[in-house]
């Protein structure tokens, strides 16, 4: 299948013999960009793929966040002040005296307290296995993102393909207009045609002009879908080739693998995961709590008697809900329906996926039948073109006729364009519907960004801001 693309089968894409050259030229592997390095360049700079790949980034941060949970909290306090005292005291004897004290005094106060969570209901690990879910679920969404990513820059990679010969088709199918056209006059001059006759040439060339027209924009239009997918302007675009190699066989098959790996079905299975946890956690604050919390004090001229102080306490705290107003009870109720919710989501996934299986391969398998429909099209309107314009030449057809037969013979040819880029799309279609549109699966000469990476480079970091680059 190498090296199969639009202009395969249309040889000549406009009427005249040398009408595929210039587009062949533009088709050379050797002077063009390729699906393949299109691919490449939207899977490296896509921003809306950089964009998902930040998401997860962040999501990873929340197994952090729910294993401090095992750690302790530690927290400094210092204090310091300026102090004036004025007492009087008296003593407490048959002889009264007073004591008389004044003086200004720096109090200052140092200490650190440490506190250890023992146990919370068992909220610490749940919570860490939930945001692990949720890390899970994100990475199956980026798979989704890179397979939309990808079957994106399919897309826009043979839009223009598609629009780009369009173009070439419309323009030289004005060229010929324009030598009907003279021919006609010609003919005209010498008494063989009518006036209506050269009208009708006119006009079909003033419609031709306006088909450039209307593919110009279509094309202008395409490249610049290009440039926001692929992220560079296009240069000359080789033809692309179908992936049917990589999808099952069958659609059963396909159904089968699609349902079950599929990054949008497993992602909402990992959401189920995540919000079964988060009901075990919403549950954990009916249970108690129990805590350790050691406290070193150390005070400075808290009197004028008493130069320093030292106090050191450990206490173990244990505490039992007993009622809060009901709000734990309305979070355990509210957990439950998300559960249910994502349990939905799931069946909901499923049946997409199934959905856009069956849609793909119906389209796939039409798009396969319709090359070969356009392609006799295409053989059938060149042999009726030459035929009209030989009865034409002994009388026994019009210059309409001929107009006709060659408006006929371009709308086959941009037919069997339009379907040979369906083809190539359906087929990537197919395999992004079955999930298996990857860089690894079509062997894309690319460095696989690893999700993992930057997992392992912050789950057990106890402290710091840096921010990893996750590669």
């Amino acid at each position: 299948m190498a090296g199969w693309g639009l202009c395969k089968g249309v040889r000549g894409l406009a009427v005249s013999t040398t009408a595929c050259a210039g587009w062949l030229l533009a088709a050379q592997p050797a002077f063009s960009d390729t699906l393949e390095g299109s691919l490449v360049l939207a899977y490296q700079n896509n921003p809306t793929l950089n964009a998902q790949r930040a998401s997860v980034r962040a999501t990873d941060e929340g197994v952090p966040q729910a294993l401090s949970g095992y750690r302790p909290r530690v927290t400094f306090n210092g204090s310091v002040g300026s102090q004036y005292t004025d007492s009087l005291t008296r003593s407490a004897t048959f002889a009264a005296s007073y004591t008389q004290l004044s003086g200004n005094m720096t109090p200052s106060n140092v200490g650190v307290t440490a506190t250890q969570t023992l146990f919370n209901g068992f909220q610490t690990p749940n919570r860490t296995r939930q945001a692990e879910s949720q890390v899970q679920a994100a990475r199956e969404t980026l798979r989704v993102t890179e397979q939309t990513t990808l079957l994106n820059a399919v897309t826009a990679y043979m839009n223009l393909l598609r629009d780009s010969a369009i173009l070439d088709l419309q323009r030289r199918n004005v060229e010929v207009l324009q030598e009907q056209l003279r021919q006609t006059r010609d003919r005209f001059n010498v008494g063989e045609v009518t006036r209506t006759d050269v009208a009708q040439s006119e006009s079909r060339l003033a419609a031709g002009r306006s088909q450039v027209l209307s593919a110009e924009a279509t094309y202008k239009a395409s490249v610049a879908t290009y440039r926001q997918v692929i992220g560079i302007e296009p240069g000359r675009l080789a033809p692309g080739s179908p992936v049917d190699r990589f999808s099952p066989s069958t659609q059963v098959a396909s159904i089968g693998v699609g349902t079950a790996t599929h990054p949008a079905v497993t992602s909402a299975q990992y959401s189920v995961d995540a919000a079964l946890l988060q009901v075990k956690v919403a549950e954990g604050a009916l249970y108690p709590t129990l805590a350790l919390q050691g406290n070193v004090q150390q005070s400075y001229e808290s009197s004028l008697l008493q130069l320093r102080t030292f106090n050191a306490s450990a206490i173990a705290q244990l505490t039992v809900p007993i009622y809060q107003g009901g709000a734990e009870y309305s979070l355990i109720r509210q957990a439950k329906e998300t559960l249910g919710q994502r349990r939905l989501d799931l069946d909901t996934a499923r049946d997409q996926v199934r959905q856009s299986i069956v849609q793909a391969w119906g389209q796939l398998e039409a798009a396969k039948a319709n090359i070969e429909a356009t392609q006799a099209q295409v053989q059938a309107a060149e042999i009726a073109l030459n035929g009209v314009r030989e009865e034409a030449r002994v009388g026994q057809r019009t210059t309409l006729d001929v107009l006709n037969a060659q408006q006929e013979l371009v709308n086959a040819r941009v037919a069997l364009v339009s379907a040979q880029r369906d083809r190539v799309v359906a087929s990537y279609t197919l395999l992004s519907a079955v999930g298996r549109l990857s860089p690894q699966v079509l062997g894309l000469r690319v460095p696989v960004y690893d999700a993992n990476v930057h997992y392992q480079q912050v789950r057990d970091v106890w402290a710091g801001v840096r921010t990893p680059d996750g590669r």
